[in-house]
C-alpha cells in the first residue's frame, strides 16, 4: 500500500496481504482481514470490522455514522463477512443502541449504490442489486436476492432463498423460498430456479410449493393457514422455516397474488 497517497491511522488493524489503493481513508478503530482489497477513494470509518478476502470498490463508505436522530455517539460497529464484495458507492452505516451492530454476512455482494442503514442484519450468500435501499433494522436472511432500486421499510424481514423483483416497495415481511413482485408487493410463486441452483431436490421444491399454496391460495387467513400446514405436512426444515417465519413476523407478511391476474406458480414446473 502507498502510505503517501492514503490516510491510514496507525492504530488500524490491517491483516496480511491487504491492498489499499490510492486516496483511501482508514480510521483508527478498524479491523481488516487478510487478503482483502480496498479500492481507491474508499472511506472506512471507526467501527468497521471487515473480514478476509473482501473486495471494496471506489467510493464505498463503511461504518458511517447512522442516519438516525436517536444516535448519541454510542460505540457501535459495522461488520462485513469474509469473501464479500462491496461495489461502487455502497454505504454501510454502523449500528445504534438498538442492536449495537450492522452486519453484512459472508460471500455476499452489494452492487453499486446500495445503502444499508443502521442495525440491519444481512445473511450469507445474499445479493443486493444496484441502488437497493434498506432502512434501519431490516433483516435479510441467507441466499436472498433483492432486485435493483428496491426500497425496504424499517423492521422488515426478507426470508431465506427468496427473490424480490426490481423496483419493489417492501413494506411487509417476505416469507422464505418465494418470488415477490408487482405493486403492491405480493407473492407470485416459488423461487424454483434459485432453489434448483442450490441443489434443492424436486421433492423439496414441490413440498415448498404445496405449503405456500395453503398459505396463499386457499382463501385462509394466516392463523387458519398455519394450522392447516401443521396438520397436512410432516415436520421438516422447509415447513418449519416457513411456519416459524410467519409466526415470528412483527409487520405481517405480504399478500398473495390474484389468480385472475395471470400469475401462477405452476409456470415454475
Amino acid at each position: 500500500m502507498n502510505q503517501a497517497l492514503n490516510r491510514i491511522h496507525p492504530d488500524a488493524k490491517i491483516g496480511k496481504n491487504v491492498v489499499v489503493e490510492s486516496f483511501s481513508t482508514i480510521s483508527a478503530d478498524v479491523v481488516i482481514g487478510d487478503d482483502s482489497w480496498i479500492g481507491p477513494n474508499v472511506t472506512i470509518m471507526d467501527g468497521a470490522r471487515i473480514g478476509k478476502k473482501c473486495r471494496i470498490f471506489p467510493g464505498a463508505v463503511i461504518a458511517g455514522i447512522p442516519q438516525d436522530l436517536k444516535f448519541r455517539g454510542e460505540k457501535t460497529v459495522a461488520e462485513i463477512g469474509d469473501n464479500t464484495i462491496i461495489r461502487e458507492c455502497v454505504t454501510v452505516n454502523r449500528g445504534t443502541a438498538a442492536r449495537g451492530k450492522t452486519i453484512v454476512g459472508s460471500n455476499s455482494m452489494l452492487m453499486a449504490y446500495v445503502h444499508v442503514a443502521h442495525d440491519c442484519h444481512i445473511g450469507n450468500h445474499c445479493i443486493l442489486v444496484n441502488s437497493v435501499g434498506l432502512a434501519g433494522e431490516v433483516e435479510v436472511d441467507d441466499y436472498a436476492i433483492i432486485g435493483g432500486m428496491t426500497a425496504v421499510h424499517q423492521f422488515c424481514r426478507i426470508g431465506t432463498h427468496s427473490m424480490v423483483g426490481g423496483a419493489s416497495k417492501v413494506k411487509k415481511d417476505i416469507p422464505p423460498y418465494i418470488r415477490a413482485s408487482r405493486e403492491p408487493l405480493q407473492y407470485v410463486g416459488v423461487n424454483t430456479i434459485g432453489l434448483r441452483r442450490r441443489n434443492f431436490s424436486t421433492e423439496s421444491i414441490y413440498t415448498i410449493r404445496d405449503i405456500l399454496q395453503v398459505l396463499y391460495q386457499k382463501g385462509l387467513n394466516t392463523t387458519q393457514a398455519l394450522e392447516k400446514i401443521l396438520d397436512l405436512f410432516s415436520q421438516g426444515e422447509e415447513r418449519d422455516n416457513i411456519v416459524d417465519f410467519v409466526r415470528g413476523s412483527s409487520r405481517g407478511i405480504i399478500k398473495g397474488y390474484d389468480p385472475d391476474n395471470g400469475a401462477t406458480d405452476e409456470d415454475d414446473f
